[in-house]
């Protein structure tokens, strides 16, 4: 069996692309863990599967694996990316300027812009409302929202604002991101009793001139350069607290992404999506019980 795939990264946050339109990929956990191992396989944050959509609301279907294994129900960097493989692979038409992506998270609007030679140049995102309500969010701490509330670790008590963009994020307020305890703070509140559906963590930084920095810890795949719905889920919070306005840039290790929560309730990311390189990988029959 031969696989033809991308690689592609958005801000750093890097994935493994394969095109899968006619629906015959299945692959386990630890056939995922395999290609995005950075040592042994093609090495990424994730796995995507670009699918044709399951409803006529949208027009192809994005299929996210986290490096572990696990299926998420979005990813801000990997749908930009997902929306550059179908231009630059001509899925959709020439003419094009918008494509609507659908998710485990619902659907994800996406208009954007083309380079001299029609290539994706920069993507702007509908991530939807965020969910402030703490069952949907799933979280077990209560209130009509989670903003600022104590959570007990054992790292000690941390104030948290819990916030999902179709997945769920806890956001912390820091005074030096690059001092922030990401690598032990952030995998002990991953897997916290409060979050049963486990939870991403972002530690941040406002720097003043509505620029906020950024460093997060992901959900099944440890401390990535870039996270779209943590950056969007860190303005939600940002706006909550009155620290920014409506907008803001989110400095991640990565780079910059711009994120606004209109008035319409909606979140907004406008960021790049790049190609790095193209592969084959021929999988011997012996082994494609294990895809």
């Amino acid at each position: 069996m031969r696989i033809e795939f991308q690689k592609m990264h958005g801000l750093g946050n890097d994935f493994v692309v394969i095109e899968d339109l006619d629906e015959t990929l299945e692959f386990s956990p630890e056939a995922v863990q395999w290609f995005c191992d950075r040592n042994f396989g093609i090495g990424g944050d994730g796995l995507i599967l670009v699918r044709p959509a399951t409803t006529n609301e949208a027009d192809f279907f994005m299929l996210y694996y986290n490096s572990d294994g696990t299926t998420a129900e979005m990813c801000g960097n990997g749908v930009r990316c997902f929306a550059k493989y179908l231009v630059d692979h001509e899925l959709v038409t020439r003419e094009a300027t918008d494509v609507r992506v659908e998710t485990l998270g619902g659907i994800r609007p996406i208009t954007f812009t083309r380079d001299p030679h029609g290539m994706m140049d920069m993507a702007t995102v509908d991530m939807g409302e965020p969910i402030l309500e703490p069952a949907l969010i799933p979280t077990t701490l209560t209130g009509e929202q989670v903003f600022n509330c104590p959570l007990e670790t054992a790292y000690g008590t941390f104030e948290v604002t819990v916030v999902s963009m179709g997945n769920p994020h806890v956001i912390i307020w820091v005074d030096d991101v690059d001092e922030a305890p990401v690598d032990t703070l952030g995998p002990a509140i991953e897997t916290h009793e409060a979050f049963p559906a486990k939870t991403n963590v972002e530690f941040a930084q406002y720097v003043g001139d509505d620029t906020i920095r950024l460093r997060v810890w992901e959900r099944g795949v440890g401390e990535t350069l870039a996270c779209g719905t943590g950056a969007c889920a860190t303005l939600v919070a940002a706006t909550l607290a009155c620290t920014v306005g409506r907008s803001a840039t989110i400095s991640l290790p990565g780079g910059d992404l711009m994120i606004r929560w209109d008035e319409d309730g909606r979140v907004y990311m406008t960021g790049p999506a790049i190609e790095v390189f193209t592969g084959t990988l021929d999988v011997a029959e012996d082994d494609e019980d294990d895809c």
